[in-house]
């Protein structure tokens, strides 16, 4: 990885794929018609082919699904709440399976900025800790980094923000 005005070059655009540093900066928001899905231990979380997307440049996209193609009977909320400069503050649910319970694991605006009200009350999840996250069949690899929530599939080329080294990108 070479880099250019401390940013790394990106990887290579193969067909049917989009750059992230491609992707705007500030963040948007977006429609998708990917199949999104999201099953652990066995049971259906979400599925879901209305979800939005927000874009922003080194990330990989973070969907956001309406609740009702969520088991929302699955999901209690946290006291857990983080800002966004963009978004504004953001909720959190944990995920609660035959006594297993994951803290934190998803996250909803419930009034986010003006720019970003089509997600409204939409969750996102963190797919590190759950069993299959599914964009149009692919089991996706998560974004590097604790924090970061975005999905990576074969839609996306990078290097994604989240590696060793890219806290300033």
């Amino acid at each position: 990885m070479s880099l250019f005005s401390g940013h790394p070059e990106p990887d290579l655009v193969g067909p049917g794929q989009e750059s992230v540093w491609d992707y705007p900066h500030p963040a948007i928001a977006e429609p998708t018609d990917r199949h999104i899905r999201i099953i652990h231990r066995g049971v259906t979380i979400a599925d879901s082919k209305q979800a939005w997307r927000t874009l922003e440049t080194s990330h990989p996209p973070t969907y956001y699904i309406p609740q009702s193609d969520i088991a929302m009977e699955l999901l209690a909320p946290n006291a857990r709440r983080t800002i966004c400069e963009w978004k504004g503050q953001a909720n959190y649910w944990d995920l609660v399976i035959d006594g297993e319970r994951l803290e934190a694991v998803a996250w909803s605006y419930p009034q986010p900025t003006p720019a970003f009200a089509p997600i409204r009350d939409h969750l996102a999840f963190y797919p590190d800790p759950l069993d299959q996250c599914l964009v149009d069949g692919e089991q996706i690899t998560p974004q590097p980094g604790e924090f970061y929530g975005g999905w990576i599939s074969r839609y996306e080329a990078g290097p994604f923000k989240g590696i060793p080294g890219s806290r300033f990108w």
